[in-house]
């Protein structure tokens, strides 16, 4: 009864933080671009609305809200030609395993109680003694809970799927199939990242990598290349940039959501923000200690009270607020991939290299000696990261090239590709 009570709050508590965070993480992207671009970004909206009585821009805290004021108002039209009940259908199945994706997540690691007795002149439980007890703080502390995270990530792939092909759109239903080839190749190097992990922590069970990286140290350190594999696969699993292939706005308008507007536009792009967080969330609980706040050092306590779970959640948070940041960095940094090249990335290089250092990884496992501690002999998977990056740079020029592709066009008076002299 404890462990339900504390998944009720905490699943009340992250619900509300997520979908807050998702409306002020669309004004963050804006104001990070404008800072890359030498702008200032939305900074007049203030919390007033022209009702209330605050004053002054407040650096546009109030864009956000705006923004979601404006989706709920919008006129919500369907287009005569599509396939309503999917079309309908399309936005949920993208928001919804966004928002049950996080439940496995341990927030604020093990609240402990000594327990109490509820005040007599509560109604109904006055009187009530509540024994001692440890909960997990998360919304379904589960023993398979890295397996349910993957499954729910590959479930929002439909979503994206049901909108390109319902809206009986050339341009959505190209976005939709860009998005199946993308997701399904970019879910085969994500899983084997992660089977990575299950073999050098043994366990499924979301709360117990945490710990083993709180007690030792991050698995970052120990797997550098795959914690930069498995962040590239997040930015394709949530069609971020650059891999925003299946809405490319210069080649396919909107890709699969072209059609959409008012609300159940608002719920594919809250789908894609949520997406991010609860990615970032996955990326910080197994490579970076999750609530751990300095790796190499066991400084918190394992257990304790809700003091203590604040601060491991405040810890948690940062980490996923850094992540979210790194991810719109990117986006407004790097230029979009091709589609041949995005596929040839994960096809000819990421599933490869994640096979390579798989293997290493359980030939390691199966080889460590029994007096030897697994965190100590984890240091081993550090020299095959480096022994499998050295071999891809040595290996990867080797490699044919395939068939040429965008040739380039000798141009008279072109610097860069001149025609050859006669």
């Amino acid at each position: 009864m404890a462990q339900i009570v504390v998944s009720l709050v905490t699943i009340l508590v992250v619900i509300h933080v997520l979908l807050l965070s998702a409306a002020y993480a669309v004004m963050a992207e804006r104001k990070i671009s404008a800072w890359i671009q030498d702008r200032i970004g939305p900074n007049r909206t203030n919390l007033s609305f022209g009702i209330l009585p605050f004053k002054g821009k407040q650096w546009g805290l109030g864009q956000a809200l705006a923004d979601g004021a404006k989706m709920l108002l919008k006129e919500d039209y369907n287009p005569p030609y599509v396939n309503k009940s999917l079309y309908i259908l399309a936005p949920i199945l993208t928001a919804v395993p966004a928002l049950i994706g996080w439940a496995v997540i341990p927030w604020g690691g093990y609240l402990a109680c000594d327990g109490f007795t509820v005040w007599s002149w509560l109604p109904f439980i006055g009187g009530t003694v509540v024994e001692p007890f440890t909960a997990i703080v998360a919304a379904a502390p589960i023993s398979v809970g890295i397996v349910y995270i993957l499954a729910i990530g590959s479930v929002a792939v439909y979503g994206v799927v049901v909108a390109g092909y319902s809206s009986n759109n050339k341009y959505s239903f190209l976005g939709g199939l860009r998005a199946t080839a993308q997701m399904l190749s970019y879910e085969i190097p994500m899983g084997l990242a992660v089977l990575c992990i299950l073999l050098m922590a043994g366990t499924l069970r979301a709360d117990m990598i945490a710990n083993t990286q709180a007690q030792h140290t991050w698995y970052i350190f120990q797997q550098p290349l795959l914690a930069i594999i498995f962040f590239t696969c997040l930015l394709a699993e949530a069609n971020r940039a650059p891999f925003d292939l299946a809405e490319a706005e210069q080649e396919l308008v909107g890709g699969f959501h072209t059609e959409y507007s008012s609300m159940k536009l608002g719920l594919l792009l809250l789908g894609e923000y949520l997406h991010v967080m609860t990615g970032s969330a996955f990326f910080a609980l197994i490579f970076l200690g999750g609530w751990d706040a300095v790796p190499f050092i066991d400084e918190l306590p394992l257990i304790g009270g809700i003091g203590l779970v604040l601060l491991k959640a405040a810890i948690f948070g940062g980490k996923i607020f850094v992540m979210v940041c790194i991810t719109m960095w990117i986006r407004w940094t790097l230029p979009r991939f091709r589609f041949d090249q995005l596929m040839k990335l994960a096809w000819r290089s990421m599933i490869p290299v994640t096979l390579v250092l798989l293997m290493l990884t359980g030939i390691l496992t199966a080889l460590r000696p029994e007096n030897v501690p697994k965190h100590h002999w984890n240091w081993t998977m550090l020299a095959a990261n480096i022994l499998t990056f050295a071999g891809v740079m040595v290996i990867g020029p080797l490699m044919p090239k395939g068939p040429p592709v965008n040739r380039r066009i000798a141009l008279e008076g072109s610097r860069f590709n001149p025609p050859k002299p006669a």
